[in-house]
């Protein structure tokens, strides 16, 4: 049978519907591929969005790294300061330990001092009790002694006389003896200058005179004696003891005059004193004594 050439082969017509594709299976890939697209932009998202809140925990693991650290070191700072603080405790405690014993020591050495001390003034008052009694036995002899003396100066005193002088003065109070003599330095009322005087050539200076003794009588208790003063010589010729002997001086006319009295005369020697006023001072100066005479 022969067939038409216009006319299509069934066949052909099914082998070239076979070889082209199906427009299901186009879209379908279409869609897979915006499917897969979408999940590619997704996944980059998602990937990106990790990395970065990666990056953020990495930069916040590393802050808080630093900050333990710190925290670490601060820790290490606190744990060494408290265990110097534990060891001053530790000292300070041992400290206050052995300043209590001290404190306490003291104390027993402060009672046992105050003790003694106590014990130390009881004594001291009993002992000063006696001593006031003492002392009061003897303000009572002493009282008794000082009315005896009382007496004696009583008795003194009228042993201590007046008495014309060999110049019609009536003079001071004479002394008889050493001790009457004494007295009289005790009133004060005038200067009084003891001496022993020698038999000699050479005057002896008395005071603020000279003086020569010449001769003497002991038997009775007369003298004779030469005094230098003011340029003068004045001799004092057969005196007795205990008679003032008067002379004059520059300055003392207008007060009183000089007088000597002699307590014992003996053999080439006498014992006596001179008394000049208080207000002449040490008195005139004395005459130097003169040459001994040619032979």
């Amino acid at each position: 049978m022969s067939i038409s050439p216009n006319v299509p082969d069934p066949q052909e017509s099914y082998h070239y519907e076979n070889l082209g594709t199906p427009r299901w299976i186009i879209v379908l890939f279409a869609v897979l591929l915006v499917a897969l697209g979408l999940l590619a932009y997704a996944g980059y998202s998602v990937q990106t969005r990790l990395q970065q809140e990666f990056a953020k925990s990495e930069e916040q693991n590393k802050i808080l790294t630093a900050q333990l650290d710190q925290a670490n070191a601060r820790l290490a700072d606190l744990k060494g300061q408290m265990d110097v603080t534990s060891q001053k405790i530790g000292l300070t405690q041992a400290e206050l330990a052995d300043a209590r014993s001290r404190a306490e020591s003291i104390r027993k050495q402060q009672t046992a001092s105050d003790q003694r001390l106590s014990q130390e003034i009881s004594a001291a008052q009993k002992e000063s009790e006696a001593k006031i009694g003492a002392v009061a036995t003897d303000v009572t002899g002493a009282k008794k002694d000082i009315e005896a003396t009382k007496s004696d100066l009583e008795a003194t005193k009228s042993k201590l006389d007046r008495s014309m002088g060999d110049m019609n003065v009536m003079s001071g109070l004479i002394a008889r003896n050493h001790d009457d003599l004494e007295e009289l330095r005790r009133r004060g009322d005038r200067n009084y200058y003891e001496f022993t005087l020698q038999k000699a050539k050479t005057p002896q200076r008395v005071g603020p005179v000279q003086m020569s003794l010449n001769k003497t009588d002991p038997k009775k208790s007369k003298y004779t004696m030469t005094v230098l003063a003011d340029d003068k010589t004045i001799e004092k010729k057969d005196k007795t003891s205990g008679e003032p002997v008067q002379f004059y001086v520059k300055g003392s006319a207008r007060i009183s005059p000089y007088e000597i009295v002699v307590f014992d005369v003996g053999k080439n020697q006498i014992t006596g004193y001179l008394a000049t006023p208080k207000d002449t001072g040490a008195g005139a100066p004395a005459a130097p004594a003169p040459a001994p005479a040619k032979p």
